[in-house]
């Protein structure tokens, strides 16, 4: 079934000691327009004012920061809060813009080569290779990603701060990058955040990492889905199928798909799918009542009388 993002509400309090910022700082971000103004924050605020409070660690004007935002928002339409959606940070004084592979100087849009780096590549003498990992310190690190993902699964059965839940999936992707789990798991702390952008980062190196893993797939069916794009949407939770044929969830999402482009026939396949494999849950009976109601379609735009026993789960 589709993901249902909730939204975990912050405090004034509880944003200045997660970014150990002052109460004058954050009335200060908030008469700019950079953050809006409440007495408590969503997820997606706290990112926003996670970017600043690093732009303005690194001594960056505020005129600099409000000129940077405006000039993306004109340059990237698509863009609307350049704060959560891209990653701005500072060079020197300056902002920076970087979406995928790309830096940007956002007031001229001129895309940015980072010289010194190429530079830096083209005088390197070569390396010596640094050597291979122990199996033992290899399996040590293992143990730890284990032990941060399960601490990452608690927190979130507890409903901890999402900062907690996010540095333990991160500290078990970092130790152990073939982790696909931990990422999937922290793109969907970002995705119930509505970081759509990060959620599908993390979801597309899931795959990266297992190219197999049907939960990231599905995962990006939903992110599609919620976003109204549902031939993507549609593309991921087939190829979820493709890798897990008995995936029920896939089917139940595709069915709706289905439906709502009225497709019923195709619908109809897929609901029964879904009804053998998952029979007897409160989804269940949702999926019989869309039958149902695909039934009643049926003999309503039909004249005649017609065996519709097809139809039947």
């Amino acid at each position: 079934m589709p993901a249902i993002a909730t939204e975990q509400a912050y405090s004034r309090a509880e944003v200045r000691r997660l970014l150990g910022v002052s109460e004058q700082q954050l009335r200060s971000w908030q008469k700019q327009d950079f953050v809006r103004a409440s007495s408590s924050f969503s997820f997606s605020d706290l990112l926003a004012m996670r970017t600043l409070a690093a732009l303005r660690k690194n001594r960056v004007p505020a005129s600099q920061i409000r000129k940077a935002v405006n000039a993306v928002r004109s340059k990237l339409r698509d863009v609307v809060n350049p704060l959560t959606e891209l990653r701005l940070y500072s060079q020197g004084r300056k902002v920076r813009v970087q979406f995928g592979n790309q830096t940007m100087e956002p007031v001229s849009g001129q895309l940015l080569l980072d010289f010194e780096e190429e530079i830096n590549k083209i005088l390197a003498f070569p390396e010596k290779q640094p050597e291979a990992e122990k199996p033992a310190e290899r399996n040590k690190k293992r143990l730890e990603a284990e032990h941060w993902f399960e601490q990452g699964l608690l927190l979130e059965q507890q409903g901890a701060q999402l900062e907690e839940i996010i540095f333990a999936y991160e500290k078990a992707a970092e130790l152990d990058p073939t982790s696909a789990g931990a990422l999937v798991n922290l793109g969907t702390v970002y995705f119930n955040g509505h970081a759509y952008r990060d959620a599908e980062k993390l979801y597309r190196k899931a795959l990266e990492v297992d190219p197999n893993y049907a939960l990231a797939h599905f995962n990006l069916g939903n992110l599609f889905d919620e976003r109204n794009d549902r031939a993507k949407a549609l593309f991921h939770y087939q190829a979820a199928l493709r890798i897990h044929p008995n995936y029920a969830d896939a089917n139940y999402n595709i069915a709706l798909l289905y439906q709502s482009t009225n497709q019923p026939m195709k619908a109809v396949r897929h609901w029964k799918l879904y009804l053998k494999l998952d029979p007897n849950s409160h989804w269940a009976s949702i999926a019989r009542r869309e039958l149902e109601k695909l039934r009643d379609l049926t003999i309503v735009r039909n004249d005649r009388p017609r065996d519709l026993s097809h139809l039947d789960a």
